[in-house]
C-alpha cells in the first residue's frame, strides 16, 4: 500500500485555520481602527455643523459701509503704520493691524459673488475703492511732509517686491478670517481684522510711501495690495460655497439667471490676474532656488574661481555670472555642463564675465612682486639704520675730543646744556663758550659767555628773574665769577 505524500495531520489543519481566523480579526480590526480615524479627523476638521449662515451674512454685510468712526479708525492705523515702517519697527505695525477695519468691503465681495448678490458686490467695491483712496491719502500725506519720511527702511521695501509668499499669507489669512466669521458664537473682532490687516495694511502704506517718492514702489505695493485683495476675497468665496450658503432668489428668473452668469464672469475675470499671477511666482521662485543651488554648489565652492556676483532674469531667461580674474574656456564649457543638471534653468543662457587684465596669476605675479620690494626696502632701511648709529657714535666721540680741547676746566657742554634745559624748561636756545678780555691792554682775563633764547610765550620779568637763577646755576657750575649773559 502506497503512503499517501499530503497527508496532514487534525492539528496542522486547525492550525491553519486558526491563522486564517487572526487575519481576518486583524483585517477587521484595521478597518475599524481606519473609520475611527476618519471619523476623529472629520470631527475634528468638520466646521459645518457650528456655521450660523444668517448672521455671517449680516454680520458681513453690516461690515461693508466706511463711514463716521469706521473712517476715523482707518485714518489712525494707518498712521500708525505708516511710523512703524518708517521706523522699521514690526511692533509698531502689528499695533496698527489690530486697530485696522479693513475687513468688511473684502469679504462683502467674496460673499456677493459667492451667494450671487449683485447689489451687494455694488456696495463692496464701492466701499473698498473708498478705503482705498482713504488709505492712499493719508499715507501719502505722511511720508510727504513727516521729517525723516523719506527713508527707505527694510519694512517698506519688503512690501515693494511680492512673491509667492505674500500670496500664500493672504489666503490662509483669508481663511482663517471666514472660517472665524462664519462660526456660532463670539470671537474677538480683532481677530478678523488681523487677518486682513497682516496682508492690506503695509502694502498700502508703502503706496502711500511710493506716490510720495518712488512711483516704481508704488506700483509694486499697489501690485501686491491688488494680489492680497483678490485671494483674500477668494478664500471667502470658497469657503462660504463649501459651507453651501444659500444663494439670494430673485423674483424674475431672467433676472437671477443673468445675475448668476454675471456673477460667475466677474469671479471668472477676478481669478484671471491672481492665477496667472501664482503661475509667474511659482516659476520665479523654482527659477530662484535652482539658481541658489547652482552658485552654492558649483561656483562658490570653486576656489580656482573668484565670484564677485551674478544676474538671474527669468523673463529673458538668462543668467550673468560676473568674476574678478580671467576666466578659462574649460571653465566656462564647465560651468555651462553642469547648468544643464538643474530642471528648471536648464534652458536659461549663461553668460561669464570674467576681468582678463585683473587674472588670477597677475595678482600673484603682483603680490609675490610687491613682496621682494618690500624685502629689499626692509634691507636698504636696515643698512641706513646701521649707517645712521655709526654717525651718531661718532658724533659723540668727536664732541668729547672737541669739549676736552675747549674746556680747561674740564667742564662738559653736552652735560652743561642738558642739565640746564632739565632746570629751566622754557629754554629754547643755550650756548657757552669761553672769551678772553683786557681792561688796559695789558692784563688779559678769561671769562665765560652764555648765550640764551626763552620761550616768547614767557612774561620779561619771569625771563629776568630765570636769567638770574640760570647764572648763579652756572657761577656754581664753572666755578667762575664772571658770566656774561647774551640774549637773543
Amino acid at each position: 500500500m502506497e503512503e499517501n505524500k499530503f497527508n496532514f495531520s487534525e492539528e496542522e489543519v486547525k492550525k491553519e485555520q486558526n491563522v486564517e481566523k487572526s487575519k481576518e480579526e486583524i483585517k477587521k480590526d484595521a478597518q475599524g481602527l481606519f473609520a475611527s480615524i476618519t471619523k476623529f479627523l472629520t470631527e475634528l476638521l468638520d466646521f459645518r455643523d457650528d456655521t450660523d449662515r444668517n448672521a455671517t451674512i449680516e454680520a458681513i454685510k453690516s461690515d461693508i459701509p466706511f463711514k463716521g468712526a469706521t473712517a476715523w479708525i482707518l485714518v489712525c492705523s494707518i498712521f500708525v503704520a505708516s511710523i512703524g515702517l518708517n521706523a522699521d519697527s514690526t511692533a509698531v505695525v502689528i499695533g496698527a493691524m489690530l486697530i485696522s477695519p479693513l475687513m468688511g468691503p473684502i469679504l462683502g465681495i467674496g460673499m456677493s459673488i459667492a451667494i450671487n448678490d449683485i447689489d451687494t458686490l455694488k456696495k463692496s467695491l464701492i466701499n473698498l475703492a473708498t478705503m482705498i483712496v482713504l488709505s492712499l491719502l493719508t499715507a501719502f500725506l505722511f511720508f510727504k511732509f513727516f521729517p525723516t519720511a523719506d527713508i527707505m527702511t527694510n519694512e517698506l521695501f519688503g512690501r515693494t517686491k511680492p512673491d509667492l509668499r505674500d500670496v500664500f499669507i493672504a489666503f490662509f489669512g483669508g481663511l482663517a478670517l471666514i472660517i472665524a466669521r462664519t462660526k456660532k458664537g463670539t470671537i474677538a473682532s480683532v481677530i478678523f481684522g488681523v487677518a486682513i490687516a497682516t496682508a492690506l495694511m503695509p502694502p498700502l502704506c508703502t503706496a502711500g510711501y511710493g506716490l510720495a517718492h518712488n512711483m516704481d514702489y508704488f506700483l509694486g505695493a499697489m501690485n501686491l495690495f491688488t494680489i492680497n485683495t483678490i485671494f483674500i476675497a477668494l478664500a471667502t468665496f470658497i469657503v462660504l460655497k463649501l459651507l453651501r450658503f444659500p444663494m439670494l432668489k430673485y423674483a424674475n428668473s431672467k433676472k437671477r439667471k443673468r445675475i448668476a452668469r454675471l456673477a460667475s464672469l466677474v469671479a471668472i475675470v477676478v481669478m484671471i490676474w491672481p492665477t496667472i499671477s501664482f503661475i509667474d511666482f511659482y516659476k520665479q521662485s523654482g527659477y530662484q532656488n535652482d539658481y541658489n543651488r547652482f552658485i552654492s554648489d558649483e561656483v562658490t565652492s570653486n576656489r580656482e574661481l573668484w565670484f564677485q556676483n551674478g544676474t538671474l532674469n527669468g523673463a529673458s531667461k538668462k543668467i550673468t555670472l560676473y568674476f574678478n580674474g580671467e576666466i578659462a574656456e574649460a571653465t566656462e564649457v564647465d560651468l555651462r555642463n553642469e547648468l544643464k543638471r538643474y530642471e528648471k534653468i536648464n534652458d536659461f543662457e549663461l553668460e561669464i564675465s570674467g576681468n582678463k587684465n585683473r587674472s588670477f596669476d597677475k595678482i600673484s605675479e603682483a603680490y609675490d612682486r610687491a613682496i621682494r620690494d618690500l624685502d629689499n626696502k626692509d634691507n636698504i632701511i636696515a643698512g641706513l639704520q646701521k649707517e645712521i648709529t655709526e654717525l651718531q657714535d661718532n658724533i659723540t666721540v668727536l664732541n668729547q675730543e672737541i669739549e676736552s680741547n675747549s674746556n680747561s676746566n674740564g667742564v662738559s657742554f653736552t652735560n652743561l646744556s642738558r642739565d640746564a634745559k632739565v632746570r629751566f624748561k622754557d629754554l629754547e636756545y643755550f650756548g657757552y663758550s669761553k672769551m678772553l678780555e683786557s681792561k688796559d691792554f695789558i692784563n688779559i682775563d678769561t671769562v665765560s659767555v652764555i648765550s640764551l633764547k626763552w620761550n616768547k610765550s614767557l612774561a620779561d620779568t619771569i625771563k629776568a628773574k630765570k636769567e638770574g637763577e640760570l647764572k648763579a646755576w652756572l657761577t656754581k657750575e664753572l666755578k667762575q665769577n664772571k658770566i656774561i649773559v647774551l640774549k637773543e
